[in-house]
């Protein structure tokens, strides 16, 4: 028995089968992670996106349920060259095709993934169906994968977001110093728990959080957070971000909160031929000076000016940050507003970390306007 994995444009792998068997469809994104694909597996972000892993050989730390950023494997599909036939680690409590066939996760072994990589680098991000154990024509799979939804405007944080709030207080020992009301679009759970251990009593909100919600709460800052599908979608939250802009309510968001973010400024965001994805993203602080490495999942960036500041109905602001590898805008800020945002992830699990001091920035932003 065969696997395929194919993309819209007719370029055809075939593999083994592994992990569930049967067929499904996302967009083809490849991610250069070496460690950390349970974090990856279980990022709200990656929902409705099938990720290629171009490290070669996947599986061999197993899984558990610690380093798990949500309660379920949220990717389409899982694409692995050599998977690991053992599981050593002593924090592993299950191994990782055991855990894929239970969430239904369809997969392929045995496939070139850096051809695939270079592949996609030279095509761009496409649509991409895996078709395991199917009795299916070659043609047959071309086209039910040209059928398949795209990720342009595609409404997918409602599919993520919690449906109820929940609180994440400060660690034992760690005095409570703020009230933060986070935005879930599609949560990592190691952004609240960075929050918490400076002194963030952290209030995780669905989606459909009105502002009358939100200042019930008398929070000292608003979170919003990473999540997936087409920004230009989010209209009602987009919505609710100007009046927590007009109220002067502080606001941090990461990576698709960043998206929000600048549309709520008057920005366009658009759809990146490539994305960036994976933990080694050189980005520019131009605060600083300094480059930091840094972990993407984005396929949608912010149109915003880089080369002098911006003007927006909130007052001035600027960019903040710089990718080196391409120039897209990772970070704004309003200047006489308590707002900011960067798109990619500073709360990286496993790594890296460069740009944790972002959470100490929100302290400090709160800080001072409360002051």
């Amino acid at each position: 028995m065969s696997a395929f994995l194919v993309l819209d444009d007719g370029r055809i792998f075939e593999g083994e089968p592994w992990a569930a068997t049967g067929e499904t469809f996302g967009e083809a994104v490849f991610t250069t992670g070496m460690t950390g694909y349970q974090e990856t597996l279980t990022d709200p972000s990656y929902h409705k996106q099938i990720v290629i892993m171009t490290a070669p050989h996947i599986g061999n730390t197993g899984m558990n349920r610690i380093d798990e950023e949500s309660k379920q494997i949220w990717v389409s599909g899982f694409v692995v060259r050599n998977p690991s036939p053992v599981t050593s680690n002593w924090r592993a409590t299950s191994d990782l095709e055991s855990d894929l066939v239970a969430a239904k996760i369809v997969g392929i072994s045995g496939v070139d993934t850096r051809a695939i990589t270079r592949h996609l680098r030279d095509r761009g991000a496409m649509r991409v169906g895996i078709f395991s154990g199917m009795d299916l024509t070659r043609e047959e799979m071309v086209i039910r994968v040209r059928k398949s939804p795209a990720m342009s405007g595609s409404y997918l944080s409602q599919d993520v977001s919690t449906t109820k709030p929940y609180v994440v207080t400060p660690p034992s020992g760690v005095v409570t110093e703020f009230i933060v009301a986070a935005l879930d679009l599609g949560i990592k759970a190691a952004t609240p728990r960075n929050m918490a251990m400076r002194g963030m009593e952290v209030h995780v909100l669905p989606i459909a959080t009105t502002i009358s919600e939100i200042e019930a709460l008398s929070p000292d800052g608003v979170f919003l957070s990473n999540g997936p599908g087409d920004p230009a979608t989010m209209v009602e939250v987009i919505a609710l971000v100007r009046e927590i802009l007009e109220k002067r309510i502080p606001i941090f968001g990461i990576c698709f909160g960043q998206q929000i973010l600048g549309r709520a400024l008057g920005f366009e965001t658009y759809k990146l031929q490539f994305g960036h994805r994976g933990i080694n993203q050189p980005v520019l602080n131009r605060l600083t000076g300094k480059v930091e490495i840094t972990a993407h999942n984005h396929g949608f960036a912010v149109e915003a000016p880089t080369d002098t500041r911006f003007t927006t109905v909130f007052g001035p602001g600027e960019v903040t940050h710089i990718c080196l590898n391409d120039g897209v805008v990772e970070g704004i800020r309003l200047i006489d507003r308590p707002a900011f945002s960067v798109q990619y992830h500073p709360e990286a699990a496993a790594g890296p970390h460069d740009a944790n001091y972002l959470f100490d920035d929100f302290a400090e932003l709160m800080r001072s306007n409360r002051a």
